[in-house]
């Protein structure tokens, strides 16, 4: 392992393997005030319809990182004309049936959300399209959106291993009908693929889930102009053939970027962190309630006018450090917040007594086994940590000690372990060093930089 021996604002060093290793030798107190970048499941769905709308949509504050560039690039490839200056984007809307059939196949890096989303898109084009992914999201199952797009009448081919589908996957679209379609699985994914879908279909196409997901996607349909009925577990689109653009989008800034640095706060003492503008959509709070049931103060304010943002709340979050316990989270406020259970398992060591994470085995198939990647690590740094099946179920145990130490910690190539195990490892007590944190580029570029715009005195 390659590793440099210097303060946080040096902590990058380029490699000739393109990986970014370092060491943490030097321990801060985080106090400041951050605004982060917007929330990268709104900017997926604001591009998208923005290209099948009629006329233009300027999307601001949009995260520019490799999951939402891999939606940007998808959706140019399919002939949507989009202009990018920083954090704003300029989309020319080609309407529900203007995409063209893109001269190659359409490579969507490791983005998961693109590559469901967009076969739900497809899924309603009059053409054929290869899409291709990258090496992580290409051993991640997709048979989950490929039937009920099947279901729908879009014809579909996929590798496949083990009775599973993976990319890479062509489509061809053409006459859909709308279905009523239950959710075997709790996915927001796979729910706005079947709603984008159903876009195109001739009926109106229901969507069952058996637990809540995030909204997003039912929100933005909603000021696309949609005609959409939301029901507790069930959302039925009444395909209109048109969809308005709003003319403007400011998207909130990402809650799940922001969990790092509320769990950052919580567990360093003496640390006060301020975060403005974060999304604050009810179903994405989940980790603030965990923490808020954890005895993390964290304080929350909802912005009562916020003229930028019309469809989504935000506020400010103000965390200072805390004495954390050990709680019990159940199987359903898992669908709440699945990203964010990396870093609330870090937040556990440092709590006093048991935690208990509840049928968390969607953390297997994300960009790596995050149940792996975290329990390896955190075994490294001293946590009392295991895994137990229960009923099918898999359950997550820390026996929270109030302390981690340093180790040599391993990324395993996916942005959420990478930026869990560095708050862990400022948190911690002797040095730390991570094999890899170029892959946080897929999410949160800025990562780095921001916590050095955190440094407090010692």
């Amino acid at each position: 392992m390659s590793c440099i021996n210097q303060p946080v604002k040096h902590l990058v060093k380029k490699s000739s393997h393109r990986n970014t290793s370092f060491l943490i030798n030097r321990k801060f107190i985080p106090r400041g005030r951050i605004t982060l970048s917007g929330d990268k499941s709104i900017a997926h769905r604001a591009l998208i319809l923005s290209a099948l709308s009629a006329g233009k949509t300027r999307l601001k504050n949009f995260p520019v990182h490799d999951d939402s560039l891999a939606t940007l690039n998808a959706l140019s490839a399919l002939g949507v004309k989009i202009l990018r200056k920083k954090d704003q984007v300029d989309v020319a809307g080609r309407s529900l049936v203007g995409l063209s059939a893109p001269g190659k196949p359409v490579f969507v890096n490791n983005s998961g959300t693109t590559l469901r989303l967009l076969l739900g898109v497809l899924a309603g084009m009059k053409f054929k399209t290869k899409i291709v992914a990258g090496k992580y999201l290409s051993a991640r199952p997709m048979s989950r959106v490929n039937v009920p797009l099947r279901l729908m009448g879009a014809k579909i081919s996929s590798r496949i291993k083990s009775r599973e589908e993976y990319a890479p996957i062509s489509i061809e679209g053409g006459h859909l009908k709308g279905i009523v379609y239950h959710l075997p699985v709790a996915s927001a994914q796979v729910k706005s693929a079947v709603l984008l879908a159903g876009l195109f279909a001739r009926g109106k196409t229901t969507v069952v889930e058996r637990s809540a997901t995030r909204d997003h996607t039912e929100r933005m349909l909603k000021i696309f102009g949609a005609d959409l009925q939301v029901r507790p577990h069930r959302i039925t689109l009444n395909p209109t053939g048109i969809l308005r653009g709003p003319g403007q989008i400011h998207i909130p800034g990402d809650i799940s970027s922001a969990a790092f640095f509320m769990v950052l706060a919580t567990i360093i003492p003496n640390s006060r962190i301020i975060i403005e503008h974060s999304s604050l959509n009810p179903s994405r709070i989940g980790v603030i309630n965990v923490l808020k049931k954890m005895r993390a103060k964290i304080k929350v304010t909802v912005s009562k006018t916020n003229p930028r943002n019309n469809f989504e709340p935000a506020g400010r979050l103000i965390i200072n450090s805390s004495k954390l316990k050990g709680i019990t989270i159940n199987q359903g406020q898992i669908p709440y917040l699945i990203d964010e259970l990396p870093i609330l398992m870090v937040a556990a060591c440092f709590a006093q007594g048991k935690t208990v994470i509840k049928g968390a085995g969607e953390l297997r198939v994300k960009e790596t086994d995050r149940i792996n990647s975290m329990v390896v690590n955190l075994k490294k740094m001293g946590a009392d940590i295991c895994v137990q099946e229960s009923g099918g179920c898999e359950n997550i145990l820390i026996n929270g000690q109030g302390k981690l130490k340093g180790a040599a910690l391993k990324s395993f190539g996916d942005h959420r372990t990478a930026m869990s195990l560095v708050v862990a490892a400022f948190a911690a007590k002797g040095k730390s060093s991570l094999d890899d944190i170029s892959c946080v580029s897929k999410s949160f570029p800025g990562f780095l930089k921001t916590l050095k715009s955190l440094q407090g005195k010692q």
